[in-house]
């Protein structure tokens, strides 16, 4: 049994001390050392000296290599990955097909070409935009997630400016979260991290998630419309000062959709007052709910999407896609970057593209999301004074723990359940908070897939023994 400290120090911090564990041989896993992997606390050490530790905190895992839904540590320890690298990996860690084409750019050799134009980047975009859908016809690309939200949030401002000299204001989601950046951060809620901005935000407002707990008994559509009110009676106006509506396509921490007549009813009013509808897709886009985007299973259209994380199968690429008119509002050279459109990144994209449309693989996530919810309500059920509910689509999924009046201290047993699954041979995703989150590649074998749920369900039994009876 693990013996728990009552404290009230800041987080969890994860052991870096070798652990006897349990000898564990699968197909799917092998844990054959002590867990960390002796000499992992070394190559920490010199992250910790020479790294800003804004970069650490995660599971004490040194990544050697990256194969399919396996991570592999620097001794040979073998790990199901429920993480894709944080949602990157939907076609699998190390795709053969993605590193073959990268490496016909680089035979060339073309490792960059500033915006002056390549063939790989015009097949790109095309395909791109094919596969976003009939409502989009154009896209701008970036390297990083949060390039996107920036420019983005810039193509909404000045999409309102067009129609009026007050449509300035974007509303974002409360919880959301789109990056570090500075419209960024703006956008995201969380008071802390966002501080040092030191702006009075008049030109972003947030309205509450319609979390099921908070509804309390109104329907999605007239919590929307209080939301609205509330921003109303602040003096800000719909028709006359909202430009774009930014919104996480789930709740990132626990991937929580929105109410489907929430975002419908949003949606039209949107369509009411010229406002431009913009989803955050980096979690969710590119097969990992079963859809190619997310925001597809609202049954709305979107003006513009941000995309990246699954985009590039582990290489740095991001995008946002939207319609023409709002896409060439800056003029010539007035949005353009080093290495937006870099070939070697397209190449990348091009490579994700054919694997998931060649392999089916968003069916397959949709048809695997069946067995991993399914799974996962089976744990709900089997431990419901430990887990409040569980959510997701697809291949992304979180459980989520009941807190207690200490509410730190039910952060850290979670943390202690991600470390317990680490020792068994899984890795899921360490939120920090009362929940952890499950997003294998979309390649992920149904035996994996089913093993890897068993192991969490065996950790939250030891955990639930120790600290929930």
């Amino acid at each position: 049994m693990i013996k728990f400290l009552e404290s009230t120090v800041a987080a969890y911090s994860f052991s870096r001390e070798p652990k006897e564990v349990k000898v564990i041989r699968t197909d799917n896993r092998e844990i054959i050392t002590k867990i960390p992997a002796p000499g992992t606390s070394e190559i920490l050490e010199k992250l910790d000296k020479y790294e800003s530790r804004s970069m650490h905190g995660q599971l004490p895992i040194i990544w050697d290599k990256a194969i399919d839904y396996n991570v592999f540590d620097h001794l040979g320890n073998k790990w199901i990955d429920f993480t894709s690298m944080i949602f990157v990996a939907n076609v699998g860690h190390g795709n053969k097909h993605v590193i073959s084409k990268v490496e016909e750019v680089l035979k060339k050799p073309l490792t960059g070409c500033y915006a002056y134009p390549n063939k790989t980047r015009s097949d790109y975009l095309e395909r791109l935009v094919r596969f976003a859908g009939p409502n989009f016809q154009k896209a701008f690309l970036l390297s990083a997630g949060t390039e996107t939200t920036e420019a983005a949030f810039k193509l909404m401002k000045m999409n309102g400016q067009k129609i009026g000299k007050k449509k300035n204001v974007v509303i974002a989601g409360s919880g959301n979260w789109h990056g570090r950046t500075l419209a960024a951060q703006m956008l995201s809620d969380n008071v802390n991290q966002k501080r040092w901005t030191n702006h009075d935000q008049n030109d972003i407002v947030h309205i509450p998630f319609p979390y099921p707990w908070v509804l309390n008994g109104k329907s999605a559509i007239e919590f929307l419309r209080e939301s609205l009110k509330v921003m109303e009676e602040r003096g800000i106006y719909l028709r006359e000062d909202v430009c774009g509506v930014m919104l996480e396509t789930f709740q990132g921490w626990g991937a929580i959709f929105y109410p489907r007549e929430y975002i419908q009813e949003l949606r039209r009013i949107c369509d009411k007052n010229n406002i431009l509808l913009c989803f955050d897709e980096m979690q969710s886009g590119f097969g990992r709910t079963g859809k190619n985007f997310g925001y597809e299973h609202y049954g709305v259209v979107a003006d513009l999407i941000c995309c990246g994380k699954g985009m590039g199968g582990g290489f740095p690429i991001s995008g946002v896609v939207g319609r023409s008119q709002i896409m060439d509002l800056p003029e010539t050279g007035n949005m353009s970057s080093t290495h937006s459109g870099h070939p070697v990144m397209c190449a990348a994209g091009l490579g994700v593209l054919d694997e998931l449309e060649n392999r089916n693989l968003v069916k397959e996530s949709e048809r695997k999301g069946q067995i991993l919810h399914s799974k996962i309500k089976e744990i709900n059920s089997k431990f419901p004074k430990a887990i409040s509910g569980t959510y997701g689509e697809g291949l992304i999924a979180s459980i989520v723990f009941h807190t207690e009046e200490n509410k730190l201290q039910s952060f850290r047993k979670v943390s202690i359940l991600a470390e317990m699954c680490m020792q068994r041979g899984l890795l899921v995703v360490h939120t920090g908070r009362e929940s952890i989150k499950i997003g294998p590649p979309l390649t992920i074998t149904d035996e994996a897939l089913i093993e890897g749920i068993a192991i969490i369900s065996e950790s939250i039994q030891e955990v639930y023994n120790d600290f929930w009876s």
